[in-house]
């Protein structure tokens, strides 16, 4: 059984997921979730991600979260070239330094900002909720 990609590709670490596997020609299954319909929220959802947060990765038996851990994963398990995820430990920390800031700091805020600048009750009574 392949892998399969749990994505809304509204979202920015799903699209960094998505075109990462494309390009790096990984064959998987996407499997599309539509966050803003609460797709996220079903039973099946669950049991692959308990946070019921996309993106999300299924290989067999074997889930995983959190676009960075995602990157990681399949950087590794298909020994994509090293310019994606260096070998080098020093590179790879400056990678993993970069790709922990960008999802912890910069991301929500911009994310915030858009969604807020779109006016949208429905869009905002989902961001109360979600943060």
């Amino acid at each position: 059984m392949g892998i399969e990609l749990y994505l809304d590709l509204l979202s920015p670490p799903c699209r960094s997921v998505y075109i990462f596997a494309k390009k790096n020609n990984i064959t998987f299954t996407f499997k599309q979730m539509e966050v803003l319909k609460g797709q996220q929220h079903s039973d099946g959802f669950g049991k692959v991600n308990v946070l019921r947060k996309v993106p999300a990765l299924k290989d067999g038996g074997f889930t995983l979260a959190e676009s960075p851990a995602i990157l990681a994963y399949l950087s590794q398990k298909y020994k994509t070239p090293d310019h994606w995820y260096p070998l080098d430990m020093k590179k790879r920390a400056r990678v993993d330094e970069y790709l922990s800031w960008q999802h912890s700091s910069i991301r929500p805020s911009v994310f915030k900002i858009f969604w807020l600048k779109v006016g949208d009750l429905s869009i905002q009574r989902w961001i109360s909720h979600v943060l």
